[in-house]
């Protein structure tokens, strides 16, 4: 699959991470720190519709890697967004609503049996406890996903956006970042930084949800999660624009033809009034 396509002009084709100009002098480490920060700080303010972080991705394809502690202030932004603590605070509603984590254990001894439930249970004590594990697990995955291994593996955590292309070509290539990723190098590989952190977060997740849900299975489970909430993430970067300029035509339009239907009227009667004298 070709690398994400950028909406530059042919004739000024995106660099390699890392790479300059071949006209001009190379960089040296300080000036490469203090582009790369540039850099760092302009995708830190980016928005989808205001409300969405769109931090952890590269619109233009012209960057320089990240330092380690650049890609550590950018993963933690990302895991602390008030963004993230709406997503929580919701996906904990709908928890409370399917009573998640919850059981119903035979108390011993007694007959008939008697059940006790178990868990996080309902009330605000329950719906806490949901929200403090969802947030947990979603800052867990952006920590060791976009952060720490990354800076030990020397990847690049960033979605880079192909932004032109067949609609199939672009939803394959944002579907496979899952997997694949760019080295600092500016290669592409396989996203080991993305699956091991992916991984690890749902490992973590043993530590503080109730007893009769933890386990391997619970790893595996909380780690697809994970997954495929990246998985949509990427979607909605490589698509969102094309979305918004969809909707932003489509309010302009009755703007921009009352102009021409005004003028058009006046044309079409002007002979007639003319013919009447």
């Amino acid at each position: 699959m070709d690398q994400a396509q950028t909406t530059q002009t042919p004739s000024t084709p995106p660099a390699t991470p890392g790479q300059t100009d071949p006209a001009q002098k190379p960089l040296t480490e300080e000036e490469r720190r203090q582009a790369s920060e540039q850099e760092l700080q302009r995708e830190l303010h980016q928005h989808m519709g205001v409300v969405v972080p769109n931090f952890n991705a590269v619109l233009d394809g012209n960057n320089l890697p990240l330092t380690p502690g650049q890609k550590m202030r950018a993963s933690f932004r990302s895991a602390i967004d008030p963004y993230q603590v709406g997503l929580a605070l919701f996906t904990s509603l709908i928890g409370q609503a399917e009573n998640s984590h919850s059981s119903y254990d035979p108390i011993p001894g007694t007959n008939p049996v008697q059940y006790i439930e178990e868990g996080y249970k309902q009330g605000w004590e329950g719906y806490g406890k949901r929200f403090g594990a969802a947030f947990t697990d979603q800052f867990d995955g952006t920590i060791l996903g976009n952060g720490v291994f990354p800076v030990l593996l020397h990847q690049d955590a960033r979605y880079y956006r192909m932004g032109t292309g067949s609609f199939k070509k672009r939803f394959l290539y944002s579907i496979s970042t899952t997997i694949r990723c760019k080295g600092d190098n500016g290669k592409w590989q396989p996203n080991f930084s993305n699956l091991l952190g992916n991984m690890a977060s749902g490992g973590i997740s043993n530590l503080y949800y109730p007893a009769a849900d933890r386990g391997f299975e619970l790893t595996i489970e909380q780690g697809f999660l994970v997954t495929a909430e990246g998985t949509f993430g990427a979607l909605l970067i490589e698509f969102y624009p094309d979305i918004s300029r969809h909707f932003h035509k489509k309010h302009l339009l009755p703007d921009l033809l009352t102009p021409t239907t005004a003028s058009t009227s006046q044309i079409n009667t002007q002979p007639a009034a003319q013919s009447n004298h």
